[in-house]
């Protein structure tokens, strides 16, 4: 029987409900044309401006601007996506690729313990959709933002050493998640949409990392990765890990 799947128009509060969607959603236009986040508004405008001024000094230099501003546009946009209803599955909670899928040992405001958990980290870069999604459904049961430094988000030591915000899921069964938002060479700025103790659907909006960075998905001890190395991941479609399946580990090649 194949999974049901739901997609929500972008509202950005605090509610978890479900809303009809409109066919408009589903047509060419929104693939073309996605919604722009909320967040984003405030830089569009600031980058336009910049090329308007820079247009008064030298006409070349406003077309230089216009074209960082279609850019930034770029960047903030937030296409809806379609999410498994199952509550045993991991979905990415950012577009990207995956640089690492070995066992780490949890940042210490996860409260996680000491011990290596099986990790799936994903890269994005300035041109990847930058609005992050949650892995699954379940209460948001511990959230922390620690500073850090702004090593490149690809790095594995970034991880540890960067600044980053810290989100524990609470799952069915009582397992537990970790989603780590990661700053990284260029991002200076993550923004949380959600609080302790709010209830989430898989692949709803939980904050926005500005601009290029990482997240860090935590697993249960014994989950096996159903992604591998140099995978591109979809936030809210991609299925990182099935917590009630067959834990084999995942191989493949490059082609």
């Amino acid at each position: 029987m194949p999974l049901k799947a739901r997609v929500r128009r972008p509202i950005y509060g605090r509610s978890t409900r479900e809303a009809p969607v409109p066919k408009s959603q589903y047509g060419p236009m929104r693939s073309v044309l996605p919604p722009i986040h909320r967040e984003g508004w405030p830089f569009i405008a600031i980058f336009f401006a910049a090329a308007v001024i820079l247009g008064f000094l030298w006409v070349p230099l406003f077309w230089v601007g216009l074209l960082a501003t279609a850019w930034c546009v770029f960047f903030f946009r937030d296409p809806p996506r379609v999410t498994p209803d199952d509550p045993s599955l991991v979905v990415s909670p950012a577009d990207g690729v995956v640089v690492a899928t070995s066992p780490r040992v949890p940042p210490p405001e996860l409260e996680m313990g000491a011990r290596p958990l099986p990790c799936v980290a994903v890269f994005m870069n300035v041109f990847d959709v930058h609005v992050n999604r949650t892995p699954v459904a379940g209460t948001i049961t511990g959230h922390a933002y620690h500073h850090g430094k702004f090593l490149n988000a690809s790095f594995d030591k970034a991880s540890d050493e960067n600044e980053r915000r810290s989100w524990r899921v609470r799952a069915s069964g009582g397992r537990e998640i970790g989603l780590v938002q990661i700053a990284g060479l260029v991002a200076r700025r993550i923004v949380p949409f959600k609080e302790s103790g709010d209830a989430v659907l898989a692949g709803e909006r939980v904050g926005l990392i500005r601009f290029g960075s990482r997240c860090d998905v935590y697993l249960p001890e014994g989950t096996a990765p159903l992604v591998i190395v140099g995978q591109r991941t979809v936030a809210g479609e991609t299925v990182l890990a099935d917590l009630g399946g067959q834990q084999v580990e995942r191989q493949g090649r490059a082609g």
